[in-house]
Order: C-alpha cells, then structure tokens, then sequence
C-alpha cells in the first residue's frame, strides 16, 4: 500500500498566518492599514475620481521618497550611535547644572527638529534621552516633554521639518531658504514659549528631585569598524542638512543620496542592520491613506466645515482663524488631515492665512495624544521605557503651550509681513 503522508497540523495556512501577524500588530498600526485600506476604497469606488486620485499620488510621491530616506538615514545613524555620541556629550558638557543641560538639549532636539524632521527626534531621539536619563541619574519626564514638545513646536523653521511644511512650501512656491526667511521669527517665538513651558512645568526645581545630575561616561566607538560607521554616518547627515539650501523641491534626491552613502557602509562594516524594518512603512502607509481619505471626506461636508471655521480674510483676523482651526481641529483628530482639509479651502492667494493654519497644526497639536504622529511615538516610547506621564498634567500644560506658542506665532508670522 502506498505510504499515507499526512500533512503537519501544526504549521498554520497563509490566512493563519497573515492573522498572527495582525494580531501582533499595535492598535497604531492597524489604524494605519485601516486608513490605507479606506483609501483604497474610497478610489475604487470612485467616491474620490481617478483625476484626484492621480494628482495626489503625484504630489506626494517626492514626499514619500524623502520621507522613507531620511528615516532610513536616521536609523542608521542611530544604530551608528551618531545621537547616542551627541547626547552623552552634551551631558558632560553640561557638568552637573540643570540649566545648563536644559539648554543643551533643547537646542539638540530643536535642531533636530528643523535640520533632519520631527519624526527622527520622536522616532530616535527619544530612546536616546530616555536611556541617558539612568546613567545620568535625571528625572526622565522633563528629557521625555522636551522631546515631545519640540518635536512638533520646533518643526516650523524649513521645508523638510515636517511633512505638512513640504506641502506648504509647495503650495506657496518657497524653496528652502525662502520659507526659512518667512518661518525663523515664529520658529523662534513658538522655541521660546517651549522653553519657558518645560522649565515652569517639568525642569524647575521643584519638579526635579536634585540640585545636580551625575555627567556620565562619554560613548566612544569599540573598534575600527565602529569609528567607521560613526564617521560615515556623521558625514551622511552633515551632508544631507548642507544640502538644503541647495537642492530646492529635490529635496527627496538629497535625502536618498545620504541614505545611500550610510547603507553602502553598513553593507560593508555591518549588514546584518540592513533589514527591510529600517523602510518606514508604517509612515507611508499612513501618509498614502490619508492623502485619499481627506479628500473624499472633503468632497461630501469636511471642506463646508473647514471653510466656514477658516474663512477667507487676507488679513490678521483671518491669520488667526486658520491658526485656531488648525490648532483645533489637529488635537479632535490629527494634525496631518487637519492640515490638508484647511489648505483645501485657503485660497491660493491667502499665503499668509495658509502659513498661519500651518503653525496651528505644527504647534497647536500637542494638547491630545493623537493630535500629532510624532506625539504618538514619543508616548509609545514613554510607555516602553516605564516613563508615566500623567495624562492630566500632560494635557492642561500642552493646552497652555499650544495656545499660547500659536497665537505668538503667528503674531510673528504677521510682524515678518
């Protein structure tokens, strides 16, 4: 009799697995795929028309490669030990004084911010000044706020610090030093009011345990190899922020031509840390199902909506409008939809009442949770690193900073006219 070969029950089927593999998911990422997956929807249906569809996969198609290198590059650097080098530093520089420390690394996460993107301070900086925080013997929740805050309201000086400031510069027509020259005093004003909130709220003496912190020991590379991939990865990044001024809406090109020059040395010194976890895909999925969704929701009531919080005033009045709805609209749902809902109905005009509603969104989103991903992220790593931060506390004082840092702001978006 032919032999029977009976087939292993305990290796599950393709749908078996596919189900595991969402199930180990975070709710964060099956929020993403939901979105993605809505979007897609929405474009088979025809709910959003082909022409739409295709203009806004055009739009966002630079955006997408700048984004996936420049976090690839980020990763890389990190895994180089570039952030963990600066930090430690920057720590030892401080000598123990806390004013001296909250300097430095407000000025770490801020250029951190505005040179690189506010997802690679929440993404990589983060872990970085959480881990410092033992060695160091500080308080973590003032080094976690300073991360967080900052990662949104420092991310206003240049096109490449946020994702919304690339479609704003794109709107407006303003290459990198352009918008530069129409952001740096509402950048500087919403870093200021940041800095005046952390040192109230979470750095002063009173919400620290000590008078002094331990300097720890500076990071040094182990080997040859080690000092290799520091250097090039160091070089990478020095030569991607030099590129900016230079390279105006190729700005992607920039970004993928760093992040080449840091996998071409990892894949000589370290493959092993190429893996297809470093491409972001969280994030595009994220931006790709937004970019549908929006504007569907706009085409049956969201643009009535915005148009009628927003208006269409040139003037101070309706700078402040854009900027509180932006605001607003950012800490109900997220800062990303309510940016491209607003510009959906600024007209193409109103440069400064879409500039306006652009620090509403990057500044004014630090109120809720999920107002912002780059908030999301930093709480995520709280929560892994056993950092609580108390959600009352968290929210009164980001209510504060956001109404306060806005409506500064863009007093001095309106002094730069």
């Amino acid at each position: 009799m032919p032999e029977t070969v009976e087939s292993d029950s305990r290796t599950p089927s393709p749908p078996a697995r596919a189900w595991r593999q969402l199930r180990r998911m975070s709710v964060l990422d099956r929020v993403r795929l939901a979105l993605l997956l809505a979007g897609l929807l929405c474009a088979a249906t025809g709910l959003l028309p082909r022409a739409e569809v295709e203009s806004n996969m055009r739009r966002i198609g630079p955006l997408l490669l700048f984004l996936g290198s420049v976090i690839v590059l980020a990763q890389l650097a990190r895994r180089a030990k570039v952030f963990d080098v600066i930090a430690h530093r920057l720590a030892i520089i401080g000598r123990g004084n806390y004013p001296a420390l909250f300097g430095l690394c407000v000025l770490f996460a801020a250029a951190t911010t505005m040179l690189l993107n506010l997802d690679t301070t929440a993404v990589l900086l983060t872990p970085v000044m959480l881990a410092l925080a033992g060695p160091a013997r500080i308080t973590p929740l003032p080094l976690a706020m300073t991360t967080l805050w900052l990662a949104n309201t420092a991310s206003l000086l240049l096109p490449v610090s946020n994702l919304t400031n690339l479609l704003a510069a794109n709107r407006v027509a303003l290459d990198a030093t352009g918008f530069a020259s129409k952001m740096w005093l509402p950048q500087l004003i919403s870093i200021a009011a940041t800095m005046a909130c952390l040192w109230v709220f979470y750095w002063r003496r009173g919400r620290r345990d000590t008078d002094r912190y331990l300097p720890p020991e500076p990071v040094r590379p182990a080997d040859r190899r080690e000092r290799v991939l520091l250097y090039t990865t160091s070089g990478a990044c020095v030569l991607f922020i030099a590129a900016i001024p230079f390279v105006g809406d190729r700005i992607g090109l920039a970004a993928l031509a760093a992040a080449a020059l840091a996998i071409l040395a990892f894949a000589v010194f370290d493959r092993s840390a190429l893996r297809p976890s470093l491409i972001p895909w969280q994030l595009l999925v994220f931006v790709v199902g937004l970019f549908l969704v929006v504007p569907t929701l706009s085409r049956f009531g969201l643009s009535d909506l915005m148009h009628a919080l927003i208006g269409t005033n040139s003037g101070a009045a309706g700078a402040f409008r854009a900027a509180g709805a932006g605001a607003g609209f950012s800490n109900v749902a997220n800062n990303l939809p309510a940016y491209t809902a607003g510009e959906a109905v600024v007209p193409a005009a109103n440069h400064n009442q879409l500039l306006a509603l652009l620090i509403g969104t990057n500044v004014g989103s630090i109120v809720t949770p999920w107002a912002s991903l780059a908030t999301l992220l930093c709480l995520e790593f709280c929560r892994t690193h056993g950092v609580r931060v108390p959600m009352l506390r968290f929210t009164l004082t980001g209510l504060l900073l956001a109404g306060a840092g806005t409506a500064a702001a863009v007093g001095g978006l309106l002094l730069m006219s």
